[in-house]
Parts: C-alpha cells; structure tokens; sequence
C-alpha cells in the first residue's frame, strides 16, 4: 500500500479516536506511524519524522474534535484556560528539568500514575450526567492547577504529552462531569502542545508531504468521533479511555525497561 494513503488511513483512526475520547491522540497514533507501515512494505519512519507527524494529528485532532463538542455545549473555557496555561507552563520546567534525573526511573513512575488513571476513570463519578449542563458547571481553580501542574511537570520531564491522564483526574479529583472532561480536554490539550508545533514547524521537523493526508482525514474523523461521543453511554466512554490509558501504560513501561537496560 502507498505510504500516503496508509496514513491517511492512520489519520482517520486516530482522529475518530480524538474526537471520541477526547485526547490529543498521540497515544494511538505514534504507535501506529511506527509499526503499520512496514507491515504494509513501506520503509519505516524515523522517530523524528513521527513525532512531527503526531504533534500535527494532535493539533488538528484536538481542533476539530473540541468544536465538535463545543457545539454540543460540552466545552468549559474557564476549565481548559486554567489547565491550559498550566500544563503548558509546568511541562516547559519539566523539560528543561529532565537532564537532571534517570530517564528509566521517571518513566516507570508516569508508567504506574498512568495505571492508577486507567482505574480512575472505570471509578463512576458522584452527581455524573449524560447531559451535563455547562452554564451549571463549576470548578475548583486550586485543584485544576495542581492538576495539571503535576500532570504537565512529569510529562515534561519524561517527554510524555501526559494529556489522556487529565481525564480520570478530572473526573475523580476535581469532580468534573464526564462529558465535559472529555470535550474541554481536546481544548487542554491544543493549548498545551500548541507551543512544541510551533517549535517543531520553524525548525523544519515536520514532514509537510507527510502531514497532509493526515489533516485532510483527521478534521472529519474527529468531527465524526465529537458527534458519536455525544450518543455513547458515559460507561462506554470510561471504558474505552480505561482501555486506551492501559495501553499507553504498557508501551511507556516497556520503554522504561529500554531505557533501563540501554
């Protein structure tokens, strides 16, 4: 198969996924950039290229996706402001902080914070709502910073976006309605990754051949996917990011025992 139209395909899944879900995506895409198109005959991809490549699917996921939920009123933009900045700022410290500690260590510890969040979130909600009323919501601006001050140090200092845990502490820790998480999450995350696309794009590590078929089908995948995630039972919901945060656990544990043994 041509490598474009493969991850055209890659595109689409990973942005229904986003837009499902309400994460940035990353999780499902940079596993599937470097592992499918080999096994469809194509030369594989350098983990620069990739990672280029999924700092562009989140960003458009994360676009798309949130205005999708938006029109269905499941977007707070105080939420996603105060987490925003925060995770933006926290994980710029973490990174410049990351040359100072074992790389092996810090991942086998976001490895384990990831498993606790995938149990979180199988956790029902007090008060929780399939229709949650945004102009009802309230939140508690202490706990959204501490939140997602932890959330963006660690994942700056091991690398990791860290954006798919936001949710299960939202909704445990902060007490957020799960549709709202969900939807004001893809805003979190654009504004938090927002400054390494950037970074990426004038520095010329991004593949704009590459990239495009990704944009063109992750915009209506992600469109698709806010539109489905209104109609799945919040249960289906939990489940299927428990399932997704699992599985980021493992591939980030298994890099800790890489990095371990290198």
């Amino acid at each position: 198969m041509e490598l474009y139209g493969l991850i055209a395909i890659l595109g689409l899944i990973a942005g229904l996924l986003s837009g499902l879900l309400g994460i940035g995506g990353g999780i499902v895409m940079a596993p599937l950039l470097l592992y499918v198109p080999p096994l469809f005959g194509c030369a594989p991809l350098s983990m620069k290229v990739v990672a280029g490549l999924t700092m562009v699917q989140g960003l458009a996921a994360c676009l798309s996706g949130g205005m999708a939920h938006r029109r269905f009123h499941f977007v707070s933009q105080g939420l996603t402001l105060w987490m925003g900045v925060t995770i933006f700022v926290a994980a710029l410290v973490g990174g410049a902080g990351a040359k100072h500690v074992a790389d092996h260590l810090l991942l086998a510890l976001f490895a384990l914070l990831a498993l606790v969040a995938a149990g979180l979130i199988c956790l029902p909600t007090p008060k929780d709502s399939e229709a949650p009323d945004i102009a009802l919501f309230r939140f508690s601006r202490p706990r959204a910073v501490s939140v997602a001050g932890a959330v963006g140090l660690f994942g700056g200092l091991v690398g990791q976006g860290g954006s798919f845990i936001l949710i299960p502490l939202m909704t445990s820790f902060m007490q957020v309605p799960t549709r709202i998480a969900i939807g004001s999450n893809l805003g979190i995350v654009f504004l938090a990754s927002l400054a390494g696309f950037l970074g990426k794009a004038l520095t010329g590590q991004i593949a704009w051949t590459l990239a495009l078929p990704i944009v063109l089908t992750v915009i209506p995948a992600a469109q698709l996917g806010g539109a489905l995630s209104r109609r799945v039972p919040i249960a289906g919901l939990r489940l299927l990011l428990a399932l997704c945060i699992a599985i980021a656990a493992v591939r980030i544990g298994f890099s800790a025992l890489a990095a371990g043994h290198g």
